[in-house]
């Protein structure tokens, strides 16, 4: 199904400013459906008259729908749309006329016109009608909190019409939560409460507040209610700018141990501020959780922290008895183990600095590689340069990939090239400066990675699987065991080796670690 967007582009001559004002509208609207009990059809006129596009659709959490099929995609004219029409050509709300019938359900329509603000701030023309349509098969006589639902709805359907609804949304602000549900509490002009929905007076008795909300001024009860007082001035401020008609980032309010979620919005219908809609929601047990969460990966930090410091305690080690040793072979096994603890440690010492059990790991590959060249016993100078990106990784990855990568990096710069003094021959093919290149990409939930040499290549009747190399050794068993992968070394066309590593992304993880 088609986004919104690419429907408008495609059927109509909407300009992307207001394509970006339905995108808000859309982002927004269920606490306008749940308020009106009814779902709500976004309306977009097209080419030829009295025709319309349905764009976007929600339904109530508060009611029946009146819509079994999804009406998005769908384009209508004739007398079915006539009241969008209506709507659309005079810029007022059409409420008039009998219910109809679809199916076996009966529903009454209303629409909305749809006006984005001029930069001057004034009602601009209608871009799009908002169809309200409410499902009637269970009309009843309204109780107190559904006449106060549908009368705050009326009011945001014409701050719909004169452009002043849905406020501006502040940077990193979901609108998922609070909802009508949650608990709704509602402000005349002087910011006192005149209803209060049972979930909203049971948010503020969590809080420490017993007594009935109505008659109570909202912003000095946040003050009074606050454990801190500048939390509490935060949340009164918002209030009063609601009442000023801002729309204020939400707040939150702790106290007694429990922590509340507000909300609050401006009610200007026809440009007249006569209060505000303030949506509270008791998220006392999220928070628990994320402090829990918190909790837990610091405590997981920590852990790498010392793991990485004990790895370096053991390298340290190897390195004191390396220097020891008068057996060069010895000495040789030594340094390179303490490469290998070095490699590992660095994976924690990222982890240890990392919110989650995954890691950018270029910067790893990057110190791996400058690394490998600064302890390799050779007497050639090697470039190292990496391309593409390995992105983020996961910890199981990373710790035996960055060994793997050590080890073939090692080989490259150790084996790849003859020394200065060997005659016949030169450090790199045809004179070129003696150059390893690690590459990444990913495919397919794979990723592939090569590390090449432009050096002299693999010597004849090369074997890597029965070779004596204890790196390679390790390299097999790392990529064909750990990493479920496969590993190939060959001469490349161009000269010099490659090595060409498929590691397979864990599933269900794979999407969350593209780069």
């Amino acid at each position: 199904m088609s986004t919104l967007r690419d429907l408008a582009e495609e059927h109509t001559q909407l300009r992307p400013a207001d394509i970006d004002h339905l995108h808000r509208i859309a982002g927004d609207w269920q606490l306008l459906s749940d308020l009106s009990f009814a779902d709500l059809l976004l309306w977009v006129p097209v080419d030829g008259e009295g025709t319309f596009l349905c764009v976007a659709q929600v339904r109530p959490t508060t009611a029946p729908t009146a819509y079994l099929d999804d009406q998005v995609g769908r384009i209508v004219g004739g007398p079915e749309v006539a009241h969008l029409e209506v709507a659309h050509r005079q810029g007022r709300i059409w409420r008039e006329g009998d219910p109809v019938w679809y199916g076996d359900v009966p529903a009454r329509h209303e629409a909305i016109p749809v006006r984005l603000r001029t930069a001057e701030g004034e009602a601009g023309e209608v871009i799009a009608v908002v169809g309200r349509d409410t499902n009637l098969s269970t009309a009843r006589t309204p109780s107190q909190l559904e006449l106060n639902y549908l009368t705050t709805a009326d009011d945001l359907a014409q701050m719909i019409a004169d452009g002043t609804f849905p406020p501006p949304r502040h940077p990193g602000e979901t609108t998922s939560a609070p909802r009508v549900g949650d608990g709704l509490v509602r402000l005349d002009a002087n910011g006192k409460v005149t209803y209060a929905s049972p979930n909203a007076q049971s948010a503020y008795r969590r809080l420490g507040y017993a007594s009935h909300l109505v008659g109570e001024d909202l912003a000095k009860l946040h003050r009074r209610l606050a454990a801190d007082p500048l939390e509490g001035t935060d949340a009164a401020n918002a209030v009063l700018a609601a009442l000023r008609g801002d729309a204020p980032p939400r707040r939150e309010i702790d106290a007694r141990g429990a922590t509340m979620l507000t909300r609050a919005l401006p009610l200007m219908p026809a440009g007249v501020p006569i209060g505000a809609l303030v949506l509270v929601r008791d998220i006392t047990e999220v928070r628990r959780r994320d402090r829990a969460l918190i909790t837990k990966d610091a405590t997981i930090r920590e852990i790498h922290h010392r793991v990485k410091n004990n790895l370096q305690t053991v390298a340290a080690l190897l390195r004191l008895q390396a220097r020891r040793v008068s057996m060069p072979e010895a000495r040789v096994a030594l340094e390179e183990s303490v490469r290998r603890v070095a490699s590992i440690a660095l994976v924690h010492e990222t982890l240890s600095m990392s919110s989650d059990e995954a890691v950018e790991f270029d910067g790893i590959v990057d110190r791996v590689a400058s690394a490998a060249t600064e302890v390799a016993v050779t007497e050639v100078s090697v470039g190292m340069r990496r391309q593409g990106s390995f992105g983020v990784l996961p910890a199981e990855i990373a710790t035996s990939l960055v060994m793997v990568l050590n080890e073939l990096l090692l080989n490259a710069v150790e084996h790849g090239f003859p020394s200065a003094g060997e005659e016949g021959v030169t450090a790199a093919r045809d004179g070129a400066k003696p150059e390893v290149v690690v590459s990444a990409h990913r495919l397919r939930k794979q990723l592939h990675v090569t590390v090449a040499d432009n050096g002299r290549g693999l010597p004849e009747q090369f074997d890597a699987e029965r070779g004596a190399n204890l790196g390679l050794q390790i390299v097999r068993a790392l990529v064909t065991g750990e990493l479920r992968g496969s590993i190939e070394l060959h001469n490349a066309p161009t000269g010099g080796t490659e090595a060409v590593l498929v590691v397979p992304l864990a599933r269900g993880t794979a999407d969350r670690l593209t780069a």
